[in-house]
């Protein structure tokens, strides 16, 4: 009889686990499917270049050869502060997505209670009852919410993950843009001092020039204001210099302080910039990245958002000891164990869900154009880099032959002041403030060609490797 009982027990606790097997067979939640119309070929402009070659896979430390430069950047990896900040959101998605994976586990409580009650009847005198038992519950995932919930907290875990290395990709940029733009200021006040010494000498050269009657006061006082026109320059030029030391010292976590460096003239730059193809901007590109798992958390929100619709089933079980005194509660016979199942179905709560579902789809969506626009800035930005590279290449080849002439220019008006009455004073003014002007702009030729490989090598999302 015992067994008969036992097997009717088993027989309706099998049927019941295949119906509940039999339903959550039914797909509720969808595979996730990254977008097939994210990223097209024709993405860089005026490129159809189909070679994987790319300078993102290449480490920070192979693209800036100075090492000076190099210690910088290691040392902002160490100490950025925004960096740290993004270490510090990634051990809160960390913990999130280990919380999400525990809650697929049963919990277990232990409790003990002793209760001591006085009935008002005599007749049972004074009755205690002592309770020593073990609860675990576990809800199946039936319907895949507890899997979509973990998805989407390992989507937020990963896209804290890419907003680490996408601070870590504009850090490295930032030290690299700002040390070159500290070397074009150096440079630029050494011609500056340069050219006022010359000034300096041609004032003296001007003077004696009046006293042999070759030209007269005005050029004298001409050269005297062509000298301080430059000299005014230097403060301006020392306060930048001073201003962008400030900046790298922030972005290395430190006080403001003097940056140790090299020369303009130091400085070697990759010719070979090779692109890739746009595709590889998924894999390189952290922003990128960090967008579209920000798409990812949520689609799995609306799979969450989904489930609601559905009961939820849940086995609690519990075991221990129960008895009426204390000395009896450890006996054999104060053994008791339980097992309960149970499906919760939402009724009055239809109009709530369906609300939880349209927020979760509109987020999805407005997630869905950020990811799109995303990978359209980043095609902006390598197109930019490419041709704000190769300008500064063009107009360094002709730089080279306005300064040549210009230098010629200086020195024929300067002969022709001293031994011909063809020229005047102003003729040389003109010529040595159009020098100065070529030879300045000639600095920022480089600091933009040194400045376009930063921003190429960013924008293909180098310098997290």
């Amino acid at each position: 009889m015992m067994k008969r009982k036992a097997w009717e027990n088993y027989k309706w606790a099998t049927i019941f686990i295949a119906i509940i097997i039999t339903i959550s067979s039914c797909k509720v939640t969808q595979q996730y499917k990254q977008p097939t119309d994210a990223v097209n070929n024709k993405l860089y402009r005026d490129s159809s270049n189909n070679d994987t070659t790319n300078i993102a896979n290449i480490s920070w430390k192979q693209i800036f050869s100075d090492t000076l430069l190099q210690s910088l950047v290691q040392e902002g990896i160490n100490n950025n502060l925004d960096l740290k900040v993004a270490v510090a959101r990634m051990k809160t998605a960390t913990a999130n997505f280990k919380q999400r994976k525990l809650a697929l586990l049963p919990s277990v409580d232990a409790n003990a209670t002793a209760t001591y009650q006085r009935v008002p009847s005599t007749q049972f005198g004074f009755p205690e009852a002592y309770l020593l038992d073990v609860v675990t519950s576990w809800e199946a995932d039936m319907w895949g919410k507890l899997s979509s919930a973990k998805r989407a907290a390992l989507a937020s875990l990963l896209q804290s993950d890419a907003y680490k290395r996408a601070v870590q990709t504009q850090l490295v940029s930032d030290i690299a843009t700002n040390y070159y733009l500290l070397l074009s200021y150096d440079e630029q006040l050494r011609v500056t001092e340069k050219t006022v010494e010359n000034r300096k000498k041609e004032v003296e050269t001007i003077k004696i020039l009046k006293e042999s009657n070759v030209v007269t006061g005005a050029a004298v006082v001409q050269s005297e204001a062509n000298r301080y026109s430059v000299e005014i320059t230097i403060p301006d030029l020392k306060q930048n210099i001073r201003e962008t030391e400030n900046i790298l010292s922030i972005l290395l976590g430190k006080n403001p302080d003097t940056i140790f460096r090299n020369t303009l003239q130091q400085q070697n730059i990759i010719t070979n910039l090779a692109v890739g193809v746009p595709a590889q901007l998924l894999a390189n590109r952290p922003d990128v990245q960090q967008a579209e798992f920000q798409l990812r958390n949520s689609f799995e929100l609306v799979n969450v958002a989904r489930t609601y619709f559905y009961p939820t089933f849940t086995i609690t079980g519990s075991t221990g000891f129960s008895a009426t005194s204390l000395k009896q509660l450890f006996d054999p016979v104060s053994f008791f164990a339980n097992i309960t199942g149970g499906l919760l179905q939402p009724i009055f709560d239809q109009g709530i869900n369906k609300q939880r579902l349209a927020v979760a789809q509109a987020n999805q969506e407005e997630y869905l154009i950020t990811f799109k626009k995303t990978i359209l800035v980043a095609g902006q930005e390598v197109s930019n880099a490419l041709y704000s590279y190769q300008a500064a290449v063009d107009k360094q080849l002709l730089r080279g032959q306005q300064i040549s002439f210009l230098e010629k220019s200086v020195d024929y008006t300067k002969q022709l002041l001293e031994y011909s009455s063809a020229t005047n004073y102003t003729d040389v003014l003109t010529s040595e403030q159009n020098l100065l002007a070529a030879q300045l702009s000639s600095i920022n030729d480089k600091l933009q060609q040194l400045t376009a490989m930063v921003n190429l090598y960013r924008s293909l999302g180098g310098g997290w490797k």
